[in-house]
């Protein structure tokens, strides 16, 4: 399988047969999506802790967060490979960082439908941020869900992995919506 292919695989049902490089590029974008994810899910329930909703101002702040966030992460990667490797990424490198990056967005097509959605007032402002937050929670918990699968663990250990991942996610969100 060849790079660019292996960049458009789905990053959560691998081939059993998946080089260490292949699982390295999915781990990457996977990642990358959780962080995306988290930072989504804190932005919506700070807003939506916060009395009246306008769900413009909601859509355009998750928008610009999470681009900066992607931004952010882009530029973190390209600094690192500089460190690391001394040199600028090679254009095959550079692309698997915008991908990574860019493949990141799909975890907002839900929420970005139903905040849209209560713009354009086809559902009400608190239907459409509910609507994304459920969204952005089952997004998480399918993935911790499968990655836990894949462990191999007894089934009471799975369980344990499972309580722990979701326990972080909950600190996770509860820190971020904090600050904002």
């Amino acid at each position: 399988m060849s790079d660019e292919r292996a960049d458009r695989s789905d990053d959560i049902h691998l081939p059993a047969d998946a080089t260490e490089e292949q699982r390295r590029q999915a781990g990457d974008r996977l990642r990358e999506r959780i962080y995306v994810t988290f930072t989504a899910l804190a932005i919506l329930m700070a807003m939506n802790g916060h009395g009246e909703l306008d769900s413009p101002t909601v859509l355009w702040t998750l928008v610009i967060s999470v681009v900066g966030v992607l931004l952010a992460g882009l530029a973190s990667d390209l600094v690192s490979h500089m460190i690391v490797h001394s040199t600028l990424p090679a254009a095959n490198e550079f692309g698997h960082m915008l991908a990574v990056s860019s493949r990141a967005l799909g975890v907002l097509v839900v929420p970005l439908i139903s905040v849209g959605l209560a713009v354009f007032d086809v559902i009400p402002d608190r239907t459409g941020m509910t609507i994304a937050i459920v969204a952005l929670i089952v997004s998480l918990a399918v993935i911790a869900r499968i990655a836990v699968a894949r462990t191999g663990l007894s089934g009471w250990r799975q369980l344990a992995a499972l309580l722990v991942i979701v326990a972080l996610g909950v600190l996770v969100v509860f820190l971020e919506a904090l600050v904002h």
